[in-house]
């Protein structure tokens, strides 16, 4: 006689469902949206919040670090508005056009839609007009699964066939004040045939507040078009941020793609991209500054599905204090896609014997003629080197931080964007010098 096994629902996964229950019938979109919320949030019933007996979740126990359910965030209100209006200062010196989104509700009137080439909407205004605005995921990730289920609104950008926008589009997510909400925001950005586009989101909130992030981002990047985008993670110091990009790479398109994370208690980055078009060239890179106890997953699977498409991955971390870092990365490689070229590094500097660094970088080929490789390294300063800036009379605490510096310079210095490269260097030196605060 088989015994069947129900697991015990935690506190947080109690008010989910009570949330979904509540909130299903007001969220937007038709009859087959509302069939793909409900699927959606029942794969995560089955499931449940990702815990460390989950593979890819194995370093990052979200059943543990979410330990209850905030209430949904609801639209954000005059205050609210008028507070966003100074968001995102850690790119100060980026002439960008703003799309901003507080507590997951787009807000045209801080927003600048009018863009040559470029059409901009909110997310939920177009799955209330398209049953095809909220795509099945294309993965049984259980967060993924929970934006489906309950993302409400957030931007939606196309940009036209041939279309080339001269400055950045910033897509700017802000959290209130004083409110521990969660927030389920989902984003579409779709780059039209040999179109080109820097994109940039930052998230940022307030310290002292526990609220929660789901944020998701699907890409889709059409033939010989070109797309540079850049995630910035500043959010509050008690706040748990999970992000996930779905990003669907075409024929001889091009994708740089840079991660840069600075705030928040927990923070999970996923990135889920497929080479679905030969001679697809990528560039996938990232750096972590943590310190405290803050915790950072990036978590990457690349899949190559056609040939002759080559990929560089770079990610880097600077763990200070009792910080954690942690880079799981995959390259799979298909049967048809012969001729492919990926290499995958990922280092971590530790900057305190508590600090805590795991990597886990895997390939899984099932061709034969490709060049695929991998590496991972942790460890502390090297002592030679800073003894000899030392030696030339560079102050201790001033060596120290010009070797760490250059370390996060290798992969910073993978953004295109001139202004976007040179503000995340500069927020990457603040933070060097506020070190030990």
């Amino acid at each position: 006689m088989n015994a069947e096994v129900t697991m015990i629902k935690t506190a947080a996964e109690t008010a989910l469902a009570e949330a979904f229950a509540r909130r299903r019938t007001s969220l937007p979109g038709g009859r087959e949206i509302a069939a793909r919320r409900e699927a959606a949030f029942r794969r995560f019933e089955r499931a449940g919040l990702p815990h460390r007996r989950v593979e890819d979740w194995k370093y990052t126990d979200l059943r543990a670090l979410m330990r209850e359910g905030k209430p949904l965030a609801e639209e954000p209100d005059a205050g609210a508005k008028a507070a966003a209006k100074s968001a995102g200062s850690i790119l100060a010196g980026l002439r960008a056009h703003r799309i901003v989104i507080v507590d997951g509700t787009f807000v045209p009137e801080l927003s600048d839609a009018a863009i040559d080439g470029v059409t901009v909407t909110s997310f939920a205004h177009e799955t209330a007009e398209r049953s095809d605005a909220l795509a099945e995921p294309a993965n049984d990730d259980v967060a993924l699964a929970l934006n489906t289920a309950f993302a409400s609104d957030g931007a939606v950008i196309r940009v036209t066939a041939g279309a080339v926008v001269p400055r950045p589009i910033q897509l700017v997510f802000v959290h209130s004040a004083g409110k521990a909400t969660a927030v389920f925001a989902r984003s579409r950005v779709s780059v039209g045939a040999g179109a080109q586009l820097t994109l940039v989101e930052s998230h940022e909130g307030p310290d002292g507040v526990d609220y929660q992030i789901n944020t998701a981002l699907d890409l889709e990047v059409g033939r010989g078009a070109k797309i540079d985008h850049v995630k910035v993670t500043c959010e509050g110091n008690a706040a748990l941020h999970v992000g996930t990009l779905s990003a669907e790479i075409g024929e001889r398109a091009e994708l740089r793609d840079f991660t840069f994370t600075l705030g928040g208690a927990v923070v999970r980055n996923q990135l889920f991209v497929a080479s679905r078009g030969k001679d697809a060239q990528l560039s996938l890179s990232g750096v972590n500054l943590l310190r405290h106890r803050q915790h950072s997953d990036t978590t990457l699977v690349l899949d190559h599905a056609v040939g002759g498409s080559t990929s560089r991955e770079l990610f880097k971390s600077v763990l200070d204090d009792e910080s954690h870092g942690v880079f799981q990365g995959k390259i799979v490689v298909r049967h048809d896609a012969q001729k492919t070229d990926a290499r995958m590094m990922t280092r971590a500097l530790l900057l305190s014997e508590r600090a805590e660094a795991d990597n886990k970088p895997e390939l899984e080929i099932f061709a034969d003629d490709v060049q695929c490789g991998h590496g991972a390294t942790a460890g502390s300063l090297d002592e030679n080197l800073k003894f000899y800036l030392m030696a030339r009379g560079i102050p201790d605490k001033e060596a120290e931080a010009l070797l760490i510096q250059s370390f996060v310079g290798e992969a910073i210095e993978t953004i295109a964007h001139e202004g976007v490269r040179a503000d995340l260097m500069f927020a990457a030196v603040r933070w060097l010098g506020a070190r030990g605060s």
